[in-house]
């Protein structure tokens, strides 16, 4: 287990367009604000466009995925941004008919993607690959102050 203490949030908020891909759009304002243990909060908006792993893939089979097209929306998003973002996301379809998974890229925003981030700033958020399970997973690290 991965874990360090850290009290002090920042909190940003940004809006997306029609047409962003949603994941790089996310990296590009973390790395722009350089923001070291980013979280999504909150996330409301919809996607014409996702792909998504499914829960049973594993690092050998890692082909577990699912390609989605149409209008859907955005019922849930949740993860940590840093460099390897690791996010999974709940999608609803017209009839309500709910899909989710782990996010590997084309979330084509549709009409908005409102997001509320947070940087836990007192922590650095990395990726060491874990032996256990074949993927890259979170390791938690007390941030040093600039200068140190």
């Amino acid at each position: 287990m991965s874990s360090a203490g850290g009290s002090s949030l920042q909190v940003h908020a940004v809006r997306f367009g029609p047409g962003q891909e949603l994941l790089g759009s996310l990296q590009a304002f973390v790395e722009e604000r350089r923001l070291r243990a980013p979280f999504i909060i909150s996330c409301v908006g919809s996607v014409t466009k996702a792909r998504l792993r499914l829960a049973n893939a594993t690092a050998t089979n890692a082909n577990e995925v699912m390609h989605l097209s149409g209008r859907f929306e955005i019922v849930s998003l949740v993860g940590t941004l840093n460099r390897d973002a690791h996010l999974h996301i709940s999608l609803s379809d017209a009839q309500g008919n709910t899909v989710g998974g782990h996010v590997l890229g084309d979330l084509q925003v549709f009409t908005t993607a409102e997001v509320v981030i947070g940087d836990a700033v007192e922590l650095l958020f990395t990726r060491e690959m874990d032996e256990r399970t074949g993927f890259p997973e979170l390791e938690v690290h007390p941030r040093l102050k600039e200068g140190e």
